[in-house]
């Protein structure tokens, strides 16, 4: 029963939070470097608001994946224009690089000395510019976790830049900011979101603490995502996933996660594919295959009776078992047109590298059973 469990200093939630961002970042700094996606005009009034404040203003937008070249010059930058908080107002990629560039101003050694798996994975020996974090989808989580995820294009893989410091000083989650977010987004961030809680529930580090948020973000995550996938402007499903995903970055910071995203650092860095619909092209696959495992190798493992109650949550059934959750996320997949890995290029020849980098993945070290090369390439298989 030891644990060990951290968060955001500061979490604002609710509609109009975001109107508190100027005001305190006023009070963390004067010249901010503010990370934003490919449109800033749709964050206007922010700027505005922080000019208004005689805060300077340093402005980064982040088109697509945030790359390890591109944050190492975006941060040296920022450092040459004397940045001395960073605000990140965007999706998960947004955040990411939000926080990369607050850790990388201060510390100056090259990118790949600090990343995971693909890097060296050296610590950071100054602490990360002082962070406030507003996602406009609801996903990742990355408003609350300790570390960035980074495309290696020359390892064609994901990684992360890793650090306890590195979560925000300051979350804002305003459901208001996600209203815009398309259907395809709100899908693919949301199976995202719920993928995150149930490998957190079932990782071989849970802890009571964790356990409790994945149950409370499970239930919002399940009643709302298939509302606000058809109906954007539905504002308590939109406030739920915003919930959902809130409670998903805190788990997995704390609790890990698993197979699915053991995957998905390889695919997505191989493949154009928005992150959660590779998840949830994966999910119930890696759901069938882990508990078959379990079942196989340690039948009293507490992770079957975890699957057991995530279908009870996702079902709302109180005897549903573990089958059932299974199959809700493939009802749930089909609704909302998640592809499967065949339609974004996946192959049968690439399903043996994959595997390799995939058993390599951090994220892999969470998954409740340790899963075989053969099982590993099942779930490819069933996932094409």
């Amino acid at each position: 029963m030891n644990f060990q469990f951290s968060t955001a200093p500061k979490i604002v939630f609710g509609s109009e939070s975001a109107r508190s961002i100027p005001e305190q970042a006023k009070t963390m700094g004067n010249n901010v470097c503010l990370v934003t996606g490919k449109s800033p005009k749709r964050i206007h009034w922010l700027i505005d608001e922080l000019q208004d404040r005689g805060l300077s203003l340093h402005t980064i937008s982040i088109a697509g994946e945030p790359d390890t070249k591109l944050i190492a010059g975006h941060a040296a930058d920022a450092r040459t224009q004397g940045c001395d908080i960073v605000v990140a107002v965007g999706g998960g990629s947004v955040l990411d690089a939000g926080k990369a560039i607050a850790a990388l101003i201060p510390n100056k050694r090259d990118v790949l000395d600090y990343l995971e798996v693909v890097g060296k994975g050296m610590p950071l020996t100054e602490k990360p510019l002082p962070l406030i974090a507003a996602p406009t989808t609801s996903g990742t989580g990355s408003e609350v976790t300790t570390n960035a995820v980074l495309l290696c294009a020359e390892h064609k893989v994901k990684v992360s830049l890793r650090s306890a410091d590195m979560i925000p000083d300051i979350a804002v989650v305003d459901p208001l900011l996600t209203l815009s977010a398309p259907p395809a987004v709100t899908a693919a961030t949301g199976l995202d979101a719920l993928t995150q809680l149930m490998e957190s529930f079932v990782s071989r580090f849970a802890s009571p603490m964790t356990n409790a948020l994945c149950r409370e973000g499970l239930q919002h995550g399940a009643r709302s995502i298939l509302r606000a996938y058809q109906d954007g402007q539905d504002i308590e499903a939109r406030t739920g996933m915003a919930l959902a995903s809130l409670f998903s970055g805190i788990t997995l910071a704390n609790a890990k996660l698993g197979a699915v995203h053991g995957f998905a650092a390889p695919l997505g860095g191989e493949f154009k594919a928005p992150h959660g619909a590779v998840c949830a092209a994966l999910l119930p696959y890696v759901m069938e295959i882990n508990i078959r495992a379990l079942k196989e190798r340690d039948p009293q493992h507490p992770a079957l009776a975890a699957y057991d109650e995530i279908a009870q949550i996702l079902t709302g059934n109180s005897t549903a078992q573990a089958v059932d959750g299974i199959e809700w996320v493939k009802d749930i997949c089909t609704e909302m047109k998640i592809p499967g890995l065949g339609e974004i290029g996946v192959q049968e020849k690439d399903f043996r590298s994959l595997a390799t980098k995939a058993a390599r993945a951090s994220s892999m070290k969470g998954n409740p059973v340790e899963l075989t090369e053969k099982e590993l390439l099942k779930i490819l298989a069933n996932a094409l």
